[in-house]
């Protein structure tokens, strides 16, 4: 089983090595790849990717493979199900439907003096 030591670990590792490779890879791809200049085609480049990634995330993710499928299933737990509780699923939606704009916005107008 799992400590609530190693998820604090691995929640400082996963915000401080795959939050920055994430968004290094959008900037890479909407500004280096797609060639995107000023803010309105960055923020809508931005938010398109961050949105395909947060629904499929909510969608697939944990609404089908973790609700729905015996993949996640641990035997002895099942009276433990839904593995992820309303108010967390809440949070990922709120953050999805509220946080991508304002993080594309941000990365839009952070970028904004390097590339228009």
């Amino acid at each position: 089983m799992i400590t609530k030591e190693k998820i604090a670990r691995n929640a400082k590792l996963f915000k401080g090595i795959t939050l920055p490779v994430m968004i290094a890879f959008v900037i890479w791809a909407v500004y280096g790849i797609n060639g995107a200049r000023g803010f309105l085609a960055p923020f809508l480049q931005i938010y398109a990717l961050t949105m395909a990634e947060g629904l499929f995330d909510r969608l697939f993710i944990d609404a089908y493979w973790v609700g729905h499928t015996k993949a996640w299933t641990i035997p002895g737990t099942e009276d433990l199900k839904p593995y992820i509780p309303k108010k967390t699923l809440l949070i990922k939606w709120l953050t999805v439907i509220v946080g991508n704009p304002l993080i594309a916005a941000f990365l839009a107008g952070v970028m904004l003096p390097f590339f228009r």
